[in-house]
């Protein structure tokens, strides 16, 4: 009996096997755990794998499908259920009329002048966004029960204004985006207004304010004012007055200031009326990348000038500039907008209406890049060259700004030894004064000095450089007034504030910058700073 209990009784060998069992167990459920996680990462897996074919699917779909086309809704027709007609829409697509279906959330929500997408089959299936693309027209009249536009052509169109303008409808002489073909005025456009475009008060410089150009000055009075001072007498000798002229030259030179001039004498009185027009035009505002709009804002302004010019006054319409607005066609040296605009202006110039009491003053400093036909007899054919002013213009020109109300430092006995001394700075011949050298393609050389390239601007930033310091030499508690040494500097730093610009690669460039033509330029250098040269072909 003893012996039987120890046999079953639990030992040393049950305890491992039990142990054993339970290691088992536990390692066999950590293996169904990682087969669990192992099956999650597979489902997660295919899961992402199939929502990437279905996205591919869709996207091949996509591909595959035929493109939709814009159309523009005219009208919306609403289902007539006695015919069981759907709802419909009225576009227009692909240069053509069309009445199409809809899906039912399209058809809710669009009105004439929207913009739908149609599908393969025609079908309205989305309404899409704006396309402000199209025709611009002028408006002639403008109502709730239609628009009368007037195109480039000059004739006028009526046509039905889209609901989301009959909250605020357009003025007479406003621009709309119009679709023709659909008969309908989709939206008012803001353009720039001809009183954008122009300055009209009559300038406040007169002749008394141009030093140095007395010549020219005559020969503009001679060719604006006798015509309109004297008209009975033009009359009797079958004269008419000139169109238009140019005032060409150096920059720098006075070219707008004689214009000014010009309207500020015309201003004075003529025929015993007074007040005269200045249309001063903005060439960068008036160049529009919009085909078409540069041209209407061209007739804008001489529809202006007409205006104005049947009350009897003298209008000048002055193009600052002018070779930039009305380069020569076909040059290739801009864009293609001259080939549109230059017709109009010529057009405007030789036009049927006339352009009695206005004339043009435009102002270059390359004329040679002006549209011949612009400059040809009977339209800017009175022209009129602005050199450089010599030793005695400058000292004229100099008087105007250091005048005897002007003080004047301890050293200086007076007004006329500084302008002496300013004069002696900016002419001498001295070698410091050395400018360019010039070789012509005959070989002869030249020394074009600082004084080749001084300018009424030039000459006015001399005396403000010294004015500056005579007022910073009061505030530092010294005597202030201009001095001579004031004079000297301030010449001397203008010099060298222009040393620097001498290009040699461009010598036909400083040519015309120094108002000199002629023979042509082979060779340049620079005698200030850097002194290489540039030899060209």
């Amino acid at each position: 009996m003893a012996g039987f209990e120890q046999q079953f009784t639990p030992g040393n060998g049950y305890n491992h096997r039990l142990e054993m069992a339970e290691r088992r167990m536990n390692d066999a459920r950590a293996d169904a755990r990682n087969l669990a996680a192992s099956n999650e990462r597979l489902n997660k897996t295919l899961r992402e794998a199939r929502t990437k074919l279905v996205t591919l699917k869709a996207e091949v779909d996509a591909l595959a499908r035929p493109p939709l086309n814009r159309a523009l809704v005219i009208a919306v027709h609403e289902a007539d259920e006695a015919s069981e007609r759907p709802a419909t829409l009225e576009v227009s697509a692909l240069g053509r009329i069309m009445r199409v279906a809809c899906l039912p959330e399209v058809h809710e929500s669009v009105s004439a002048g929207d913009w739908v997408l149609l599908n393969e089959s025609s079908v309205a299936v989305w309404r899409t966004g704006p396309l402000l693309s199209g025709d611009l027209s002028t408006v002639v009249e403008a109502g709730p029960g239609g628009v009368i536009v007037q195109g480039s052509g000059g004739d006028e169109v009526l046509l039905t204004p889209v609901p989301s303008m009959l909250d605020a409808l357009p003025e007479a002489g406003d621009s709309v985006l119009v679709d023709r073909r659909a008969g309908l005025a989709l939206a008012t456009v803001a353009r720039s207004r001809v009183e954008e475009l122009v300055l009209e008060e009559v300038p406040d410089v007169s002749y008394a304010d141009i030093g140095g150009l007395g010549e020219q000055i005559g020969q503009i009075r001679d060719a604006v004012e006798l015509p309109f001072r004297h008209r009975d007498a033009y009359r009797r000798y079958g004269l008419t007055a000139p169109k238009g002229i140019l005032l060409y030259g150096p920059p720098g030179c006075g070219k707008t200031m004689i214009a000014k001039a010009v309207a500020n004498s015309l201003g004075a009185g003529i025929d015993g009326r007074g007040g005269s027009y200045f249309l001063n035009i903005k060439g960068p505002e008036l160049l529009n990348k919009y085909v078409g709009e540069s041209e209407r804002q061209i007739r804008a302004i001489f529809a202006r000038a007409r205006e104005h010019a049947s009350e009897g006054k003298p209008v000048i319409v002055f193009f600052d500039e002018m070779d930039s607005l009305f380069r020569t066609r076909g040059s290739g040296v801009s864009s293609d907008v001259e080939n549109t605009i230059v017709p109009q202006l010529l057009s405007e110039i030789d036009g049927v209406e006339g352009i009695d009491n206005v004339i043009i003053i435009g102002a270059s400093n390359r004329e040679d890049m002006i549209d011949p036909a612009i400059l040809r007899p009977g339209r800017l054919d009175v022209k009129i060259k602005l050199d450089r002013p010599t030793r005695d213009g400058a000292a004229e020109i100099f008087a105007k700004y250091l005048t005897g109300a002007v003080p004047l430092h301890p050293d200086a006995e007076s007004v006329g030894q500084l302008v002496e001394l300013a004069c002696e700075e900016v002419y001498s011949r001295r070698e410091e004064n050395r400018f360019l050298e010039v070789t012509y393609a005959s070989g002869e050389r030249e020394v074009l000095m600082f004084g080749d390239f001084a300018s009424g601007a030039m000459i006015r930033n001399i005396v403000d450089r010294a004015k500056k310091a005579a007022i910073k030499d009061e505030l530092a508690g010294g005597p202030g007034g201009v001095s001579c040494a004031g004079i000297i500097e301030a010449c001397r730093a203008e010099f060298v504030e222009n040393e620097d610009l001498p290009n040699t690669t461009n010598p036909d460039d400083w040519a015309r910058i120094s108002g000199r033509r002629g023979e042509r330029i082979v060779f340049i250098r620079t005698l200030v700073g850097d002194s290489r040269g540039q030899t060209l072909d």
